[in-house]
Parts: C-alpha cells; structure tokens; sequence
C-alpha cells in the first residue's frame, strides 16, 4: 500500500469514530462549535473518500481518448474535496455559528463536550502524526511546506491540512464551550464555530489554489530541467540541448519534449541510437518521466540569432 492511501485510510477511520463521538456530545450539550466539528469530521470522511477515489481512477492505463493516461483525475478529485471544505465545512459552520450568536442559548451538559473533544484530540493527533511521518517519507530531506510545494501527489498534504485543521478547530471549540459554561458568555460558543468554519476556508483556499496550478500543468522542479539537459548534452553525438519543456499529467506520469542539435553529418540510424542513449539516461534518472519528444532544431532564434539557455550557478554541467 502506498504511503498516502495508507495516510488516508486512517484519516478516515479516525474521522468515522470522532464523527460519531461529536454527534452524540452535540446531542447531549446542543453546542453550536461541537455541531461545527460533527460537521467538519463527517466531511472529512467523505473527502478521504473522494480522495481514494481519485487514486483508483487516475491509475487507469492510456486509451485513444487520452493518451497520456488519466493522472489528472486526482487533480480534479483533489479539487472537489477542497470545495466541499470550503462550502460544507467552513461555510455551514460559519453559518450555524452566527445563528447562535443571534440567538444564544446555555448547553445542557458541558462534562460530555469536553470528554468528547479530549478524545478527539486523541484521534486527530494519532491521524496527524502519522500522516506528516508518512508524507516526510515520500518527501525525505524536505520540510512539510516545502514537500507540499514540490509535491505533485495532493493526497497527502490535503490530509495533512485536513488534520491540521482539525486539532485547531477541537482546541477552539474548547475554549468556547469552557466560556460559555464557565463565564456564562453564551455568544462564545457561536463565535468559536464562526473561527472554525473561517479556518477551514482558509485551508481550502490554499488547497484550491494549489490544485489549480496542478490542473493547469506544473513543470519540474529547476533542478530537473538542468539534470535532464545535461544528461542530453552528455551524449557525443549531441552537440546542443534546448530548454526541457515538462508537464505533470498525475504524481508519477512526466511529459518530456526538448529539442536537441545533433553533430553534423550524423547518419539515421546513428540519430536514432543518440535519441536512444538519452531518453534512456533520463528516465533512469526520473522514472516519472513517462513520455518523451526529442526534436532535431537549429536552435535559432526568429531573427536568427544563436538561442542561449540559463546555466545553473552552482557549478554543475549544463
């Protein structure tokens, strides 16, 4: 099993439990912010739902209709689940809340709430925990913001964002349950479900600006594009490499295309060896990079200048 449907599948066994917990402390203590947190976790269930979903169809092979596979279908499936944050569980929380801050009312049993919240801390901690652990393998020597920026696989960041979100959402609707039934601010138990439902559009925004970018075509990372132009210019029956042009159509399926400038007086099958020799150099070294486009070029401007592509400062070959 891979690491993020790992990461996902105890997501959403935590949630299920913690769901169920929240529904019955919010029946017990009629708390706007723990009915916002009954929601919030029964959303998640479904979201890690909608994510393994997406996992399954975006592994499906090539076919006439798309060629390059169907890697985007996470993309997308990602992107649902980061609008059903925003509208289910930021946008009902926020509205449950400000009707209880027009219409405040005292809870019945204050004891259930925070025995409820405790263990849900419990859970999301455990689910957090191993969902960073996890992701920090599929990502080593990065940190958690750093691999979501590289990261071109959103299962696994979005359920640490889920989680993230959550353990803040259960300390705020802590405090407002403590306020309301300590200090009699009956209002403080609408305004934390206000914070919460705000904090999970947050976290959805971020989602959905990230999975945007994914949809559209994200190219490799600097470091990428430099390797895989050496490793062109490498060959000797190679004289110049253009500039790699990338696209992620999934986690781990690359569109390469580059054009190259092969020695002079090369013969055809001596061409063809040289394509060879480096679509096979690339993809041992980028095993993502699943298609691959040489085109022979004079790598000429329009005005017929000489094109120069950027070299790397640190000294590497290129």
């Amino acid at each position: 099993m891979s690491t993020s449907r790992k990461t996902i599948y105890i997501a959403i066994l935590a949630n299920v439990g913690i769901a169920a917990a929240k529904i019955v402390g919010f029946v017990f203590t009629g708390s706007s912010a723990m009915l916002s947190e009954a929601i919030h976790s029964l959303v998640d269930c479904g979201n890690g739902g909608l994510l393994l979903l997406g996992q399954r169809l975006s592994r499906r092979p090539p076919d006439r209709t798309h060629p390059f596979g169907y890697g985007k279908e996470l993309y997308f499936w990602s992107l649902i689940v980061a609008l059903m944050i925003f509208v289910l569980g930021g946008g009902i929380s926020i509205a449950e809340g400000i009707d209880h801050i027009r219409h405040p009312k005292a809870g019945e049993d204050a004891i259930w709430a925070y025995g409820i919240l405790g263990v849900s801390i419990l859970f999301e901690t455990y689910s957090f925990v191993v969902s960073i652990k996890e992701f920090k393998l599929a990502n080593p020597g990065l940190t958690v913001l750093e691999g979501t920026k590289a990261s071109k696989d959103p299962s696994g960041f979005t359920v640490i964002f889920e989680d993230a979100a959550a353990l803040l959402g259960l300390v705020t609707a802590f405090v407002g349950i403590f306020l309301s039934h300590t200090f009699g601010w009956l209002r403080a138990d609408g305004i934390a479900s206000v914070v919460i439902g705000s904090l999970l559009i947050g976290v959805a925004v971020l989602l959905i600006v990230k999975c945007k970018t994914l949809l559209i075509g994200e190219s490799g990372d600097e470091t990428m594009l430099h390797t895989i132009r050496s490793l062109a210019q490498a060959d000797t029956d190679i004289d110049e490499a253009g500039y790699p042009f990338t696209m992620y159509f999934g986690p781990h399926s690359v569109l390469l295309t580059m054009n190259v400038q092969f020695r002079k007086g090369l013969a055809a099958s001596e061409t063809e060896e040289s394509i060879d020799r480096v679509e096979t150099a690339i993809r041992e070294a980028y095993p993502d990079v699943r298609h691959i486009y040489l085109e022979a070029d004079s790598l000429r401007g329009v005005g017929g200048e000489r094109i120069r592509f950027p070299v790397r400062d640190s000294g590497s070959a290129s």
